[in-house]
C-alpha cells in the first residue's frame, strides 16, 4: 500500500508485514488472548520504527566512538591491511558525520544517549516486573526484536553505557540466556 511518511516521502507499507498468520489453536497456545498478540506487534513496530534508528547517532556519536566501532568492523572482518585501514578512518569519518544528519531526521536530543536510555527504560518499564519477557515466561517474537537492534551494538561503548545507566541488563541477559539454551 503507498503512503506518505512525516516527510512527505511515498512509501509503501505491509500492513500486516506485523501479523504472524496462525489458525485460532495455535494463536491460543502462543499468545493466550488477542491483547498479548496486539502487545507484541505494537512492540515490534516500535523496535523497527524508532528504535533501530537510536543505533547509529550512537555507537557514531563522536569521532573517536566512530573509529572504535569501524576498529571493530574491521578486526571482525577480512580486510587486508591497506584496505582495513581505509575502512576504518573514512568509514568512521562518513558514519560520523552521518549520524549528525540521522539524529536531526530523527528529531533526537543534542545527547543521543538519552534517547537510547529512554527507550530502554521505556521497554523494561512495558516488560513490567511480573514477567520476565514481553512473552511472559518466554521470549516472543518483540523480545527477539529489541535484543536483536541492541545486540548489534554489544562491545562498543554505547552498548556499556546502556547496561550501566539503564535498568535493561537484568531483561537482555535473560533473552540472551533463553536464546543460548533454546533447542537448535
Amino acid at each position: 500500500m503507498k503512503a506518505v511518511n512525516e516527510q512527505g516521502k511515498e512509501v509503501t507499507e505491509f500492513c500486516n508485514k506485523y501479523w504472524l498468520m496462525l489458525d485460532e489453536k495455535e494463536t491460543q497456545r502462543m499468545y493466550g488472548g488477542k491483547e498479548a498478540r496486539k502487545e507484541e506487534m505494537k512492540w515490534r513496530q516500535w523496535a523497527d520504527d524508532w528504535l533501530v534508528h537510536l543505533i547509529s547517532p550512537n555507537v557514531y556519536r563522536t569521532p573517536a566512538e566512530a573509529l572504535a566501532s569501524f576498529d571493530y568492523i574491521v578486526r571482525e572482518g577480512r580486510f587486508g591491511a591497506v584496505e582495513g585501514a581505509l575502512a576504518k578512518y573514512m568509514g568512521a569519518a562518513a558514519m560520523y558525520l552521518i549520524s549528525k544528519r540521522l539524529k536531526s531526521r530523527h528529531h533526537l536530543q543534542d545527547d543521543v544517549r538519552e534517547d537510547l536510555y529512554e527507550a530502554a527504560n521505556k521497554w523494561v518499564a512495558a516488560v513490567g516486573k511480573d514477567r520476565p519477557f514481553m512473552g511472559g515466561q518466554k521470549p516472543n517474537l518483540a523480545d527477539l526484536a529489541v535484543y536483536g537492534v541492541l545486540r548489534v551494538m554489544e562491545g562498543l561503548e554505547a552498548f556499556e553505557d546502556l547496561m550501566r545507566h539503564t535498568r535493561i541488563q537484568p531483561w537482555y541477559r535473560r533473552v540472551e540466556k533463553a536464546i543460548a539454551e533454546a533447542p537448535r
